[in-house]
């Protein structure tokens, strides 16, 4: 099963809920998910003053591919900010994070497996 068919729906439309892990100041908003492989399209919302230091240094199994749309982002690994308009396409197994934002931060991601 592939994602499913969705024409333009008021993504907004779609709750905020509590991200896996520790910190409940990172947020997602679900916007298609293949339920069979873990493919997802989401919003990724970091509120204002939100550490994920608690969920430590992510590494996947899948691909990852992030565009920030609006505030930053402080990799606390790398000590470098990433702002409005960058984006990352990340390989399975890279690590990235612990994030923190003082101003917030919202990404678009897109997440899935190749065969």
């Amino acid at each position: 099963m592939a994602k499913k068919e969705l024409e333009f729906y008021d993504g907004e439309s779609v709750e905020w809920t509590q991200c896996e892990g520790k910190v409940p100041t990172l947020k997602e908003r679900i916007l298609v998910r293949d339920e069979e492989n873990g493919t997802v399209t989401r919003l990724l919302r970091f509120e204002p003053g939100t550490d994920t230091s608690p969920n430590g240094i992510l590494k996947h199994d899948f691909w990852e591919e992030v565009y920030i749309l609006e505030g930053s982002i402080k990799d606390l690994r790398l000590n470098q900010t990433f702002s409005k308009g960058m984006y990352a396409c990340r390989p399975p197994g890279m690590p990235h994070g612990p994030w923190v934002t003082n101003e917030g931060c919202t990404t678009f991601e897109v997440r899935y497996r190749q065969k």
